[in-house]
């Protein structure tokens, strides 16, 4: 009998949300990512944050997640991308009101080894995690 073992690794996500119904949009994140990415170990306390970037009147939503994942680093930018897009976020790159936003801020491989990446597309770990308060401070709660 031939049995087929599927990798596991780890990885840590953000998620901010400021316009709309803020809840609603990250925990359908949550439950497309749970659905398409893998299985969410932790997850974050809800952390309040002003805009980062750029002047705005909406207050954020953030959150960390800790997810098992099959994934590699760019199918898992691929599918992050595509919920995004899927709960109405239109434009990526440019730091405006958003109804979702997920960065992949760490990623450890099988074996535990954290992946250090820079392409075109992907930059890990994430380069601007730590200037960040809405980051550090919920991945610092679910960082194990």
């Amino acid at each position: 009998m031939r049995y087929l073992c599927q990798r596991i690794m780890i990885s840590y996500l953000s998620l901010g949300s400021n316009i709309g119904d803020r809840h609603r949009y990250v925990d359908e994140a949550c439950r497309m990512i749970e659905s398409r990415v893998g299985r969410i170990v932790r997850r974050s306390s809800d952390f309040y944050s002003q805009a980062w970037g750029y002047e705005s009147e909406h207050e954020y939503l953030n959150i960390c997640l800790c997810v098992e994942t099959s994934l590699s680093p760019e199918q898992l930018l691929y599918a992050t991308q595509q919920i995004e897009r899927e709960l109405g976020r239109t434009v990526k790159g440019v730091y405006q009101d958003r109804t979702i936003d997920i960065d992949i801020l760490l990623y450890f491989d099988a074996l535990g080894e954290q992946l250090i990446c820079h392409t075109n597309e992907l930059t890990l770990p994430h380069p601007r995690m730590q200037e960040r308060e809405f980051v550090m401070v919920p991945l610092k709660e679910i960082v194990r």
